[in-house]
């Protein structure tokens, strides 16, 4: 152990006869404590809230979606769907129809989007989980699941046979300009309700497959997308290269992620702002090093003067210290990591934070990343403040 160590494990533990100097050290290390706390929580905190928006994603969008290259839609054979299950990385394959239609309930209408799936859909999504009223897809006829959104806003009920929903669409076989029907309507009964989100709620509803081939004139084995499940941890690369070698038609792959961009890149964008800003924090509680080190070193003026005296180099006068800079905020980092990770624990299997005005607890995640997210920060930053306060230890003053 070398003597600089020695020598500011010392004058870190010993008291000062000024009792405005052990004051401001005890203040300076309380203050690391803080932000350190603070950081990690917050940290914390928006992994919670960023997982727990994306579960809205991951309960209603695909791990991959194959989409055509070109058009709206493209032929896939079922023989195809049957080799995209056969590649061991693909766990669940689903054919889908996604257009936007006209929607009318008695004097009621809305513009929606309705998803048409087959029955293998629930092994890839379990939106029918969340059916909280009725039931999901039969697949015997024309019937339909509509969100709380669209059944508020239309005034819908289930099972009503005596008022059916009428879904409108462009009629895509009308090719002339005389006689001809531009849209058509096909009346459904709606079977199901269910609750994901507002947003989602008042913009989807789901048919059968088959209705929803008849409903936009397309073929047997015409989709507007195939939907996958996906081993954990299947990159978009590996996968795209499976793929390809079973598809006649030109086709483009895209991920979750891809599929909710915007919310991605908002995440990402809001966690980056409130970790500048808590770094800022941060920073201006390691001014409290910065006047601790400077009240300590006129406190320790004489014992330095000596210590040159008798040897000691300017190097090893800084050293000292840099290493007591290093002692106050690393010994209050980790006191500050252990109160963090103790809240956030605390948080998450006996929840005493809730969300405003719901009975759901706030969503909290202990990650390691981002327990060493804030130790390269508390490093970096209080190295920083250290070599600020302590430039001024000059060998002329030293004398």
């Amino acid at each position: 152990m070398s003597y600089e160590f020695k020598i500011a494990w010392r004058y870190f533990f010993s008291k000062s006869k000024q009792t405005v100097v052990n004051r401001i050290n005890t203040f300076a290390l309380v203050m690391v404590v803080i932000t350190t706390t603070s950081l990690f929580i917050v940290l914390s905190a928006f992994s919670g809230l960023k997982e727990f928006g994306l579960s809205f994603s991951n309960i209603f969008d695909p791990d991959f979606e194959i989409l055509p290259e070109k058009g709206t839609y493209f032929i896939v054979p079922e023989e195809t769907i049957l080799k995209l299950e056969s590649i061991p990385e693909i766990i669940a394959v689903a054919p889908e129809i996604e257009r936007k239609v006209y929607l009318s309930f008695k004097d009621k209408s809305q513009i929606a989007i309705l998803k048409a799936v087959s029955e293998k859909y629930t092994s890839i999504l379990n939106i029918d989980s969340l059916v909280s009223l009725g039931d999901w897809l039969s697949f015997k006829g024309p019937e339909a699941v509509v969100g709380f959104g669209i059944a508020g806003g239309l005034s819908l009920g289930i099972y009503d046979y005596n008022n059916f929903l009428n879904i409108t669409v462009p009629n895509r076989n009308q090719k002339g300009l005389l006689n001809q029907n531009f849209f058509k309507t096909f009346p459904t009964i709606v079977s199901g309700l269910y609750q994901i989100n507002e947003d989602l709620d008042k913009k989807y509803l789901f048919s059968n497959l088959r209705f929803g081939q008849n409903l936009f004139d397309l073929e047997p084995n015409e989709y507007s997308s195939i939907i996958l499940k996906v081993v954990p941890g299947t990159k978009k690369k590996i996968l795209e290269k499976l793929i390809k070698p079973h598809f006649e038609e030109p086709f483009y792959l895209i991920s979750r992620a891809e599929q909710n961009i915007a919310l991605y890149r908002m995440l990402k964008t809001e966690n980056l702002g409130v970790y500048l800003i808590f770094s800022l924090v941060m920073i201006i509680g390691l001014f409290n090093v910065i006047g601790s080190l400077n009240m300590m070193i006129l406190d320790k003026q004489r014992q330095i003067k000596i210590l040159y005296a008798l040897g000691a180099t300017q190097k090893g006068i800084h050293n000292i210290f840099m290493i007591i800079g290093a002692l106050i905020c690393g010994i209050g980092g980790i006191i500050g990591l252990i109160i963090g990770t103790s809240l956030i624990l605390f948080q998450s299997y006996y929840p005493f934070i809730l969300v405003p005005g719901t009975n759901i607890e706030y969503p909290i995640i202990f990650e390691f990343k981002n327990l060493l997210i804030v130790l390269a920060t508390l490093m970096f930053l209080g190295t920083m403040s250290t070599v600020w306060a302590i430039r001024g230890l000059s060998a002329k003053k030293l004398n």
